[in-house]
């Protein structure tokens, strides 16, 4: 019998299971192995030092890493490389946003200019102009470079969210793939264990018929194969088990302990009901999926440097400026001056201030206004760039077409993968069930007399095999509907609150 689901199932349904996808349904399901698995560490703890005749100093004790739960999976996999990558490429996308905000808002620079100048160079003195100047600038006109790639930061933060939230999706659900295979590692060895024990008191049977003379020689080959057989699978068994720990290992970026056997891992998650219509979950994941999101601001940024080329080709070179102040013909003499300038096709409006150190005497005041353009005659390639950005839009609506048709797919496989995985839980189900009315006929005839303590071993064994059997369709079902889930966009890996256990059902 298993213990009733606890609290590391539901913070593994919290953080991975949207609502509807994985209802909570009774189910049977297998009791695990009796036989348990041994530990397999990552990192083992220090082993105290073997009892000497004399007394050692005492040290202090190094406490022994705590098992590590789903829940705790969970926990760390948010620090984990990859989790922290995903978050770092998000952030580089936020600042790039706030670069390009910084750049087309209000700018204001100071300096200063300095000169000495001695006209003529034979007779004449130095002349020293010391000059502080100011300017306010910032971007005005909508078609602004300036505005535009602020446009595309946006677009680009947009894109990297999207990137993070199917990062941490992947990473969640691999690690609960991870954990529950390391899970099906120890089960497979406690059943390999067990399996090695029968064959080898099968062959302590053989032998002694053989001694007897009522066991040809083959028959106890065979028999001696079965055994060699069982200690090889039992072996393997044992790589698997400290591969899968340190694939989870892996995984979260730090060493592990695992628990001691497949019962301690905590209760299988419910089986999930049968999904949702197809067409429905079809619509969710085309407005919702990553690809999505990103092919289309790929066609945006695409479609904005068609708009940068066409005004680019169109707009002349024009600046219009104003200047007031003592105004000179001279370049020689620093004056003060207030000034203001716009550029048509930046759309950069800037203001200008500047102010000598030393009095230049009395000058006259004066404005200035200046217009200047500037229309390009032969080449400047502006049309080639604009037939570029008109094929790169082309490009981008392609991509986002291709998106879409990939997502299509790929939600009709997982939802195929689903049915296909409770088809399986439910024939694994009916062969579980037949495994416990041969063990229980097994156990009656040997109570009869009929059959032997070793034909009740091999009926035991073989309901154990099939109950792991169903403890494995139903982790496949659970990640099959993970992996809809994930496919149409439903699933959410950063809820908090457990929704309410099932009771499991048990046979």
């Amino acid at each position: 019998m298993r213990s009733p689901p606890t609290r590391p199932l539901l913070l593994t349904l919290a953080l991975l299971a949207p609502p509807g996808v994985l209802a909570q349904t009774t189910q049977q399901t297998p009791p695990s192995p009796a036989t348990p698995a041994p530990t397999t560490p990552i990192a083992p703890p220090e082993q105290a030092p073997s009892t000497p005749l004399t007394p050692p100093p005492v040290s202090p004790t190094v406490p022994t890493p705590a098992p590590l739960t789903l829940a705790d999976t969970l926990a760390l996999l948010r620090g984990s490389p990859g989790w922290r990558s995903a978050d770092l490429q998000y952030r580089a996308a936020a600042l790039a946003l706030e670069s390009a905000r910084a750049r087309a808002g209000l700018n204001v620079t100071v300096g200063a200019d300095a000169s000495a100048i001695k006209i003529p160079v034979s007779s004449g003195d130095f002349l020293l102009n010391t000059t502080l100047t100011g300017q306010v600038s910032a971007s005005v006109l909508p078609w602004s470079p300036a505005l535009e790639a602020v446009r595309s930061a946006e677009r680009g933060v947009a894109r990297a969210g999207a990137d993070l939230r199917a990062a941490r999706l992947t990473a969640a659900v691999n690690a609960v793939q991870a954990y529950y295979a390391a899970r099906n590692a120890a089960a497979n060895l406690a059943l390999a264990d067990a399996q090695a024990a029968l064959a080898t008191r099968q062959l302590e049977v053989a032998r002694a018929q053989r001694e007897a003379g009522t066991l040809p020689s083959e028959g106890l080959l065979a028999r001696q194969g079965g055994e060699e057989d069982a200690r090889s699978a039992r072996e393997q068994a044992r790589v698997n088990v400290d591969l899968a720990a340190r694939q989870l290992a892996n995984l979260l970026g730090r060493a592990v302990t695992l628990p001691t056997g497949a019962a301690a891992f905590g209760p299988l998650p419910a089986a999930p009901a049968e999904p949702a219509a197809l067409d429905a979950q079809i619509s969710r994941a085309l407005t919702g999926r990553p690809e999505i999101l990103r092919s289309q601001n790929d066609l945006a940024d695409a479609r904005g440097q068609v708009r940068a080329a066409q005004l680019d080709a169109r707009l002349p070179d024009l600046s219009a400026g104003v200047q007031y102040g003592e105004l000179t013909t001279s370049t020689t003499t620093a004056t003060r001056t207030v000034g203001g300038s716009l550029n048509v096709k930046t759309g950069v409006l800037a203001g200008q201030v500047s102010f000598p150190i030393r009095d230049p005497g009395d000058l006259p005041t004066g404005l200035a206004v200046t217009l200047s353009t500037s229309l390009p005659v032969l080449g400047g390639g502006k049309r080639t760039a604009l037939a570029s950005a008109e094929v790169g839009v082309q490009s981008a609506a392609l991509a986002l077409d291709t998106a879409r048709q990939s997502v299509d797919l790929e939600v009709r496989q997982r939802y195929a993968d689903l049915q296909g995985a409770l088809d399986t839980l439910t024939s694994q189900r009916g062969a579980f069930t037949r495994a416990q009315a041969a063990l229980d006929s097994t156990r009656a005839r040997l109570a009869a007399g009929l059959v032997t303590a070793l034909d009740v071993q091999a009926a035991e064994l073989s309901a154990s095999q099939a109950g792991l059997a169903v403890d494995t369709a139903t982790v496949n079902a659970y990640l099959a509907s993970l992996r809809l889930a994930q496919a149409t966009a439903d699933l959410d890996p950063t809820l908090l609150t457990p929704p309410a256990p099932a009771p499991e059902a048990r046979p």
